[in-house]
């Protein structure tokens, strides 16, 4: 249904059906649409911030789907075998596989605009991480099912395109920008995921932690939600993968109204507020709540 009504429309025509697949949950529709956008559309430039959150957006439904699915059916392959029934394991490995072809069908079409469109004509900054990251991220979910010498060049292949796109945010990106910290979290995951090295995660989501929370007077409004939401996120992980982490005996929290001025500043341990001056002496891990 989704390419017999939208042959030959125009970019806002293809934004507005994504919009409407995107209400709709019908995801893959909504692939369908931003697809044609960027095919139709690469001579025109790069798109436009909501076109490649829109793109963004279909896909990471679509594959976040397909990633659960597997999970689930591996759990379930692994409790059959646990139980050695081999005429169930026999159909839930047939299945697994039916999710893995499709998870690879999905990470191939992304890929694809990404090489052939979306790269090549990002010129800014932004651009450019954005889409370096979102190539790493399917390169990573690839990694995830793959065995062998499949996972070994997916891995390598996430671990390249994390790399450039970590260069250029280093250099042209704040610490506090939203792109910057989302790079930073995925590469994290990447490193304790993939690759089994939790030392490096933790010191990876360490740094960009505290290099945003150095510069969170600065942030604006625009991003400041999104900014906040992936610096929780990145402490959550820390605390999660540092087992001798006390987050609750010596911290400060800090509050912040909507625009992202200080109201206060409370001791966790205490529960008595601190002026904004004093938080700077006290060795302490700070993190944001909305």
């Amino acid at each position: 249904m989704a390419s017999a009504v939208a042959e030959n429309l125009t970019r806002e025509q293809y934004v507005y059906l994504a919009k409407l697949s995107e209400q709709a949950e019908r995801y893959e529709e909504m692939v369908s649409f931003m697809e044609k956008l960027v095919v139709g559309s690469s001579s025109v430039g790069e798109l436009t911030v909501e076109e490649r959150n829109l793109l963004s957006v279909a896909y990471k439904n679509v594959i976040g789907s397909l990633r659960a699915a597997w999970r689930i059916v591996s759990s379930i392959e692994q409790k059959e075998e646990g139980r050695k029934n081999e005429e169930h394991v026999v159909l839930v490995k047939d299945y697994r596989s039916k999710v893995e072809s499709e998870l690879s069908d999905v990470c191939a079409g992304i890929l694809k605009l990404l090489d052939a469109h979306l790269i090549p004509s990002a010129s800014a900054s932004e651009s450019k991480v954005f889409y370096l990251k979102m190539k790493g991220d399917y390169h990573r979910y690839l990694a995830e099912f793959k065995v062998g010498a499949e996972r070994k060049e997916a891995a390598e292949d996430t671990m390249l395109t994390y790399k450039a796109a970590q260069d250029i945010a280093l250099a042209d990106l704040a610490p506090t920008h939203p792109i910057r910290l989302g790079l930073a979290l995925n590469f994290s995951v990447f490193y304790y995921e993939i690759l089994n090295s939790s030392e490096k995660a933790c010191s990876m989501a360490k740094q960009a932690f505290e290099e945003a929370i150095a510069e969170l007077d600065t942030l604006g409004e625009e991003s400041y939600k999104d900014s906040t939401l992936i610096m929780q996120l990145l402490r959550d992980n820390l605390t999660l993968w540092t087992s001798d982490m006390q987050v609750s005996a010596d911290c400060i929290v800090v509050w912040a109204n909507e625009r992202g001025k200080f109201r206060h500043f409370v001791h966790m341990e205490t529960s008595t507020s601190i002026q904004k001056d004093q938080y700077k002496v006290i060795s302490t891990i700070i993190y944001m709540i909305e």
